[in-house]
């Protein structure tokens, strides 16, 4: 069953739209998947198997903003996911003037160059996200056409979609929760896009696959700094990589990871203090 643990988190005083971001990636780092933030906190969801009260407790106890937070957690069970982020969470939105994401419960749909249909349930990377759609928007600029590239927390399915309808082949998608990993073989279905290999797992998942000339992964920064030498190593020289999930703050130490692993540093994007980095693989001297 696809049961949830919903917890609630109200901040007093309210610290601002900062404090609800920073409280996200943190409760993103101990296994939680959504968050509907609002003016007063934030609405955050995990699998309930993964839930853990300590490890909330300790989370919140390392929350660097002066305030309060009131907690209160309910189980919820397995529903129509869709039927839920329709109602409440999910709108379509366009991306880079180019992109469009939607549902397929959506009827007014702005026109765009790429339509990506995503029902996202429970999974993370609607577009809507900073993380997400910085990844998007970097996707749209480069050339993509018979480039190899591996998603690295692929979620719904999102960016190796797009990377997909850009040209990129082959696409290799991979995901470490199960009901995730089988919402993107859906959604890869919805757009077309059976070719995309999407496999479960986690970094070890990468051993047998074969490197590509561009790697992304949108996951947080202590796994991203904990597996950079697994994503290192299926990078072809002269390959992208792009990194998100984390903040601008949080720059130095994903960079000083991915240095100590070969790869070097070119540039970042940012939005809300939410950032896209990348790095490129030395071409062989």
């Amino acid at each position: 069953m696809n049961d949830y643990k919903e917890v609630r988190l109200d901040l007093e005083p309210f610290p601002g739209e900062d404090a609800t971001d920073l409280l996200a990636g943190m409760l993103g780092d101990i296994g939680y998947e959504s968050f509907v933030p609002d003016g007063t906190g934030v609405t955050a969801y995990v699998a309930l198997a993964a839930y853990d009260a300590d490890a909330l407790a300790a989370t919140l106890a390392d929350f660097p903003f002066h305030c309060k937070i009131a907690v209160k957690a309910e189980t919820i069970e397995g529903r129509d996911w869709n039927e839920e982020w329709e109602r409440h969470y999910f709108q379509p939105i366009v991306v880079g003037n180019k992109c469009v994401v939607h549902s397929s419960f959506h009827t007014d749909i702005p026109a765009a160059e790429y339509d990506i249909v995503i029902d996202p349930k429970m999974a993370f990377g609607t577009g809507h996200h900073a993380t997400t759609s910085l990844i998007l928007s970097q996707l749209l600029e480069m050339d993509l056409d018979g480039r190899s590239l591996i998603d690295m927390g692929t979620g719904t399915g999102i960016l190796a979609i797009l990377a997909a309808m850009r040209g990129a082949k082959p696409v290799t998608a991979i995901e470490i929760d199960e009901f995730a990993q089988v919402n993107a073989v859906e959604n890869v279905a919805l757009n077309g896009h059976p070719e995309i290999n999407v496999i479960l797992g986690d970094a070890a998942a990468l051993e047998p696959v074969a490197p590509a000339e561009v790697f992304v992964a949108n996951i947080n920064r202590n796994v991203i700094t904990g597996d950079i030498h697994r994503y290192a190593a299926r990078l072809l020289p002269g390959g992208t990589m792009l990194l998100s999930g984390f903040y601008e703050d949080d720059i130095p130490v994903v960079r000083a990871a991915a240095e100590a692993v070969g790869l070097q540093y070119v540039s970042f994007t940012e939005c809300n203090r939410w950032v896209c980095l990348q790095l490129c693989q030395p071409c062989a001297e």
